[in-house]
């Protein structure tokens, strides 16, 4: 009688929003079983529809033979304790530690929130993590979704610019990208103290089906999409012009498996497309009128990874072009249907903070 292989189990905080999801994805089509830590603050269960066989939709706790789905706060480290993961799971090879508050205002207005979750939820799963290897040799890697935020603004513009390197000057401007910065500073420093496998990956602007649909302003394709969905003109910062390295959701999955899965220890990779676009060209795409709204004091002019280390190393290259990428979320564009709508006056409303503090 042949014995059935016993899956190799990882683990996915934040699982049940935009980018952990399309992780669990590519998970489970690599034969994982997957835990997902998630409170559901931000993150919606449906995102991983296709892998529930639950039909009475009550998904609180939910196990199957490829995912299981565990509601809990990862800030407050007694909550993961009580799960006992390390003795009921001794063969987990990977953590993915994807969870966070995100959002420039909010962190503003509620820096110790981020610190909590950002920095002390880092700091237990770390914590989870160094457990399962003092308990098993099957654990292998540690895996951070760090920030791009944490270079702060653009060069000089007087100096030619180039793309962004992992070396360059870290400068946070607020407190969710500081937070996201010391987050990945105790990453690495258990990677040194402790000898934890650990690889911290800084995602760039990340775009792509299942994005946030509700809370705060935040990422301007799913406030644009909204718009176009209710036939209202798009919110255009500044003149437009400004560019970002939008980098697509799968490629961004992939990325953390090719870190996780990789000899690669105690290092430092910008996941980004290596190109750089114009919100007007990203307008262009979606078709639709704009309007303009005052440029924003700490944002920068250009985002651009340079992503030669992850290439080099990890054997990485993003597979999405933007133009693809853009095609693919309008082809779920009803996703979007009940997020809020933002116009001018709500916007100003929300970023008072923004401007305030940060001019």
């Amino acid at each position: 009688m042949n014995k059935q292989k016993i899956k190799d189990i990882a683990i996915v905080t934040g699982g049940l929003g935009f980018i952990g999801s399309h992780l669990v994805d590519l998970l489970i089509d690599l034969n994982f079983k997957v835990i997902v830590l998630d409170n559901e603050s931000t993150g919606r269960v449906s995102n991983l529809k296709e892998h529930l066989s639950n039909t009475n939709n009550n998904y609180k706790n939910y196990n199957n033979e490829n995912l299981e789905i565990i509601n809990v706060d990862i800030s407050v480290l007694e909550n993961i304790q009580k799960l006992y993961l390390s003795t009921r799971y001794p063969n987990i090879k990977y953590i993915f530690h994807l969870a966070g508050l995100a959002d420039i205002v909010p962190s503003i207005e509620r820096p110790l929130d981020y610190h909590n979750t950002n920095v002390n939820g880092t700091l237990n799963i770390l914590t989870l993590a160094n457990d399962l290897r003092s308990k098993s040799t099957a654990f292998k890697k540690f895996v951070y979704a760090a920030s791009s935020s944490c270079y702060g603004l653009s060069k000089d513009s007087s100096v030619e610019f180039r793309a962004t390197r992992e070396d360059d000057k870290i400068d946070p401007q607020y407190p969710y990208a500081l937070s996201k910065n010391i987050g990945e500073q105790y990453v690495l420093h258990f990677g040194k103290i402790y000898k934890l496998p650990v690889v911290s990956l800084r995602l760039f602007n990340v775009f792509g089906t299942r994005s946030r649909t509700t809370g705060a302003y935040g990422a301007v394709l799913g406030i644009f999409l909204k718009q176009k969905l209710e036939k209202k003109p798009f919110t255009v910062v500044g003149d437009g012009n400004q560019c970002r390295d939008f980098i697509y959701v799968t490629d961004v999955a992939s990325a953390f498996f090719a870190a996780a899965s990789s000899d690669v220890s105690n290092e430092v990779f910008n996941v980004g497309s290596g190109n750089t676009y114009s919100i007007n060209l990203l307008v262009e795409l979606l078709a639709g009128e704009k309007i303009f709204l005052p440029k924003r004091p700490a944002e920068p002019d250009k985002t651009h990874a340079d992503i030669s280390k992850i290439k080099k190393m990890l054997n990485w290259r993003p597979q999405i072009t933007f133009e693809e990428g853009v095609g693919k979320v309008l082809q779920n564009i009803h996703y979007w249907q009940d997020a809020p709508l933002w116009d001018q006056h709500s916007i100003a409303n929300a970023t008072a903070n923004w401007f305030k503090h940060l001019s």
